[in-house]
């Protein structure tokens, strides 16, 4: 038995939504689960809005008012956000917005949610977590396979519906804001290739080759002999069909394998996207094992996810809860460097840094080509992931392409050559061969 009826609950998610409107005055506003809509400033825009779908959301939240908690809600439809993703996180970074947020009246509102705390609160359950260590960083459970194929074998066909027609799952390079993702992506294979000076005959080896695009790209236009690994079997399954396709058996082969286990020597070494699953604990037996797969004066090209350097090693090796959630629902496993440190490590490892560029304007921008086309193929990625997973996907494309667009995530283009005898490092003098 309730001591509070719907009409009360409704009445007092009213007052403390129209003191919220009147405080922040904000652009979007609230449909609640009688219908009616209650905006949350003086001009908002009508196409954004929140649909809170029962008293139970608020209940629940006020109850346990954490990240995933809120997380949890949005993924089940308990509460829905209408509008653009990418464009409504932009509407809740307004600075004014969250100055006005030191302005609620805390005691009112505390006041006025007392019948919300005995609603009952909806399931929460979800089907696609990963239960294991997804932090990764205790070596004897620590599965890299596992990582991979939770992320990665999810289904060829969800991926197709929002990346490239070469199925690039990596920032493109857009050298127009306006470009396509296809041309985009094309023009980052094409970069890549430069970067790394392929020559006909050459070996090259992808560490984490995907869906075999680069292999296939660097064979087809610079006539080299390429290898990936990959540790996704649907990956795989996917790249050698398309190496039989294309008629590229004789150079290019792909192994499902863990790249730790390789030998033989390439000239050229490319790892595009892979680098961020290594954890930053593991990155000096990476590159040194990396640097033993070389020819002296062979080059890297290491491509990958950083973040900002922080002050002291316990701020770089604290989980946010929002990476928290990263980790359980999206990427397990994965950790992020700072660039500076990447650098050392590979200097250690007996590398010559020699160029480093940072793209993350660019990965904003494919990310929001991933976001939007996805969400345009809404009912085909629901009908290959569950509706679930699909508003997982479609939040976390969204808000990685805002940490790309501001700031709070980077990614670098490492260029490092393996130190041979004392002289010439094995690159031009300058980049213009990059840009011809």
């Amino acid at each position: 038995m309730s001591f509070f009826s719907e009409e009360h609950r409704l009445a007092a998610t009213r007052r403390i939504l129209q003191h919220v409107g009147e405080t922040l005055n904000a652009r979007f506003s609230v449909r609640l689960w009688e219908g009616s809509v209650i905006p949350l400033g003086r001009e908002v825009d009508e196409r954004f809005f929140i649909a809170i779908n029962g008293p139970g959301v608020l209940g629940g939240l006020l109850r346990k008012p954490t990240l995933e908690n809120l997380l949890l809600e949005y993924v089940k439809g308990h509460l829905e956000i209408h509008g653009d993703l990418i464009d409504f996180i932009a509407l809740l970074r307004d600075r004014q917005m969250k100055k006005n947020l030191k302005k609620l009246d805390k005691f009112f509102l505390l006041r006025q949610a007392l019948p919300l705390l005995f609603a009952p609160a909806a399931d929460k359950t979800v089907q696609h977590e990963y239960t294991d260590d997804a932090i990764g960083r205790d070596e004897a459970r620590r599965d890299n396979k596992k990582f991979i194929q939770f992320h990665y074998d999810i289904s060829n066909e969800f991926y197709a519906l929002f990346l490239d027609e070469e199925m690039q799952y990596s920032c493109g390079y857009f050298k127009d804001a306006e470009n396509s993702l296809d041309q985009a992506q094309q023009d980052k294979l094409e970069m890549i290739c430069r970067k790394l000076r392929l020559q006909p005959g050459e070996t090259l080896l992808d560490i984490g080759c995907g869906w075999g695009g680069l292999i296939c790209y660097a064979a087809r236009h610079y006539g080299v002999t390429a290898h990936g690994v990959t540790l996704s079997q649907r990956q795989f399954d996917f790249a050698t069909e398309k190496i039989k396709r294309l008629g590229l058996e004789d150079r290019v082969t792909i192994e499902l394998r863990d790249y730790s286990t390789l030998e033989g020597t390439y000239d050229k070494v490319v790892s595009v996207g892979m680098f961020e699953h290594i954890g930053i604990a593991n990155m000096p037996a990476y590159f040194k094992k990396i640097h033993s797969l070389l020819k002296d004066r062979g080059i890297l090209m290491n491509h990958g996810i950083s973040r900002r350097a922080k002050a002291s090693r316990r701020k770089a090796l604290k989980v946010r809860p929002e990476r928290r959630l990263l980790l359980k629902y999206i990427f397990p496993g994965s950790e992020l460097d700072n660039i500076g440190h990447t650098a050392d490590v590979m200097e250690i490892a007996g590398f010559e840094v020699r160029d480093i560029e940072a793209w993350r304007e660019h990965y904003g921008l494919t990310c929001q080509h991933w976001y939007r086309r996805l969400e345009a193929r809404r009912e085909e990625a629901i009908g290959f992931v569950g509706v679930e997973r699909f508003r997982m996907w479609a939040l976390y494309l969204a808000g990685v392409s805002t940490g790309f667009r501001d700031g709070s995530m980077h990614i670098c283009q490492v260029v490092a050559t393996k130190r041979g005898p004392k002289g010439p490092s094995g690159l031009p003098l300058t980049r213009d061969d990059l840009y011809r």
